[in-house]
């Protein structure tokens, strides 16, 4: 599943050619979409896009007094097409590349310029849903804090923590309801950064240990965004390529290689339902 450094990419790159236009038609594929299509044309045909953001792991397409609430899940595909501008960005469909529309496309948004955005996927786990106003900041309000927010200091991140003290620091930063789009590859990598066992309980945990999980956070997911997210098999950016930010983890994907640090053999392990990577030199 697309993390934050995903979809913040793919938000970013389709801000870039959705804003001003306009929604003129709607088309849906499949029983399980067409079920709620009145709501989506109601909330959405005619109206301007006014923005494309990111939050938590869902794609929100503001449309002024209505949202458009975009969530990939484990194989989701968003296409826009105008002309021989493709944006694409989430899952690749190996098979028809950005061939749209295809059998795995669910939604079709034609736009005023004659532009189209599709979106696709493959095992149904995906959602475009539209939200009013009130709906939406009853989502919003459901998922914990943003980790660039300037509302997330130290000490409010202290206190989120402690809610889960007897749990393991991994389970801790994968909580939705703490602090949002983090997800497997980026509290490995950010464990690593601080030099702390994934396995770790909160409770054991020193102020300074805690400190440097807090500073490795916006660090890693800025690189990554920089880098235009991971990829391994399930992730292509806004621009349909990889993401770059493989080349340069530490731990995640990496066990029984040698740390890059110190050339000790990275271990995985099970842990909150994820296989989790770290180096036992490195990390305490």
């Amino acid at each position: 599943m697309p993390e934050l450094p995903e979809v913040e990419t793919i938000a970013r790159d389709l801000n870039k050619v959705l804003v001003g236009k306009i929604i003129k038609k709607i088309e849906a594929k499949g029983e399980k979409y067409v079920s709620g299509l009145g709501g989506l044309k109601l909330a959405s045909q005619n109206k301007k896009i006014i923005a494309v953001r990111r939050r938590a792991k869902m794609l929100i397409i503001d449309l002024g007094k209505s949202f458009l609430v975009v969530h990939l899940k484990m194989t989701g595909q968003l296409i826009f097409r105008a002309n021989k501008k493709i944006v694409a960005g989430g899952h690749p469909i190996v098979s028809t590349g950005v061939e749209v529309p295809n059998k795995f496309t669910r939604f079709i948004f034609t736009l005023n310029n004659g532009g189209k955005l599709y979106f696709n996927d493959i095992r149904k786990f995906g959602f475009v849903k539209a939200m009013t106003p009130q709906e939406f900041l009853a989502i919003d309000q459901a998922y914990g804090h943003e980790p660039f927010s300037k509302a997330l200091n130290f000490e409010k991140f202290l206190s989120l923590i402690k809610r889960r003290l007897r749990t393991s620091i991994k389970a801790a930063l994968l909580d939705q309801k703490l602090v949002v789009g983090l997800g497997n590859i980026y509290v490995d990598e950010v464990l690593f950064k601080a030099g702390v066992r994934p396995n770790r309980l909160v409770k054991t945990l020193t102020k300074l240990e805690l400190k440097k999980i807090y500073l490795a956070i916006p660090v890693i997911l800025k690189k990554a965004i920089l880098k235009r997210g991971t990829t391994f098999s399930n992730f292509r950016d806004g621009a349909g390529s990889k993401g770059g930010f493989v080349a340069y983890l530490k731990v995640y994907g990496r066990a029984g290689k040698n740390c890059k640090n110190c050339g000790e053999l990275i271990t995985k392990l099970r842990l909150a339902g994820r296989g989790t990577h770290w180096c036992k030199n490195c990390q305490k």
